[in-house]
C-alpha cells in the first residue's frame, strides 16, 4: 500500500530566520492525526538563515538523526562534542537520560537539513553522539546504508528497530526498494523528483509504503532518503 504525502500540505513555519516543512505534528503544527508513523516521531525539512540557529535545549529518551542537505550544520552539546558537518554528512544523538544541543548555520550560505526523531526501544539510555562523513558519491544510484537497529554492519546504530538509507539517482536509472511483510517505510523526496509505483512525487514530497515492493524511477536527477522500520 503506497500513501503520497504532499508538501503543500504539510505543516509550516516561518520565522524569518527558519523556515520548516513538518511532516508530523511538531511545535504550532498540532494534527491528531498525524502525530507519527510507526516509531518515527518527527521529521522536520528545515532551512536555516546564515548566522541563525537552533540555541542550546534539552532532549530526552529519543534517537535523532540529522541529515545535512546544503550548506553546513555546526553542533555543539552538553557531552563536550562540537563539529560542522556539510551536505550528505550525518549527525547522531541518541538523547537517553537527557542531553542538551545546540544546532546552528554558522556558514554564508543557507542550511537545509532533515531533523529525524525516532522512538527508542526503551528510555533510559546513556546519552551518545556520533556522526559520518559519507561522499556524495557512496550513495549514486545505490543505497547508501546510514544506520540501523539491527545487528549488523550499519555505520550508525540506533536504539530502534529501524533502518535508514539514502540514494542519489541519475535520470534514465531505477532504484528498487523492498519493503517486506509486516514492514512499513517512510520516503522522502529530498530533490528532484520521481515515479514511485504508480505515484508521483516533487521536491519535498514523502510516500508511506506499506508491505509493498517500489521502484524509483527519476523525472531528473532524485535525493531520496528511506527510513524502514517495522509495521504498526
Amino acid at each position: 500500500m503506497l500513501r503520497h504525502i504532499d508538501s503543500k500540505k504539510m505543516g509550516r513555519a516561518s520565522h524569518g530566520w527558519l523556515d520548516s516543512h513538518f511532516h508530523f505534528s511538531f511545535d504550532q503544527y498540532c494534527n491528531p492525526d498525524n502525530v507519527q508513523f510507526g516509531v518515527l516521531r518527527v521529521l522536520n525539512d528545515d532551512v536555516v538563515q546564515p548566522g541563525s540557529g537552533f540555541e542550546t535545549h534539552p532532549h530526552k529518551n529519543m534517537e535523532i538523526i540529522s541529515y545535512v542537505v546544503t550548506g553546513e550544520l555546526t553542533h555543539a552539546d552538553s557531552m563536550k562534542n562540537g563539529e560542522t558537518l556539510t551536505r550528505g554528512q550525518v549527525q547522531y544523538m541518541s538523547a537517553g537520560t537527557g542531553v542538551r544541543h545546540s544546532e546552528f548555520n554558522n556558514g554564508e550560505k543557507l542550511l537545509r537539513f532533515l531533523q529525524i526523531w525516532i522512538l527508542p526501544d526503551r528510555n533510559g539510555y546513556e546519552p551518545n553522539y556520533g556522526s559520518r562523513r559519507f561522499e556524495i558519491e557512496d550513495r549514486l544510484n545505490r543505497w547508501l546504508f546510514i544506520a540501523s537497529g539491527g545487528g549488523n554492519d550499519a555505520p550508525i546504530h540506533v536504539h530502534a528497530d529501524v533502518n535508514i538509507y539514502a540514494a542519489i539517482i541519475d535520470a534514465g536509472r531505477k532504484l528498487d526498494f523492498g519493503v517486506g511483510a509486516g514492514r512499513q517505510a517512510y520516503l522522502v523526496m529530498i530533490e528532484g523528483s520521481a515515479d514511485v509505483g504508480a505515484v508521483t512525487l516533487a521536491t519535498r514530497d514523502a510516500l508511506e509504503i506499506t508491505e509493498e515492493d517500489v521502484a524509483i524511477v527519476p523525472a531528473e536527477q532524485a535525493h531520496v532518503l528511506i527510513i524502514e522500520m517495522a509495521k504498526q
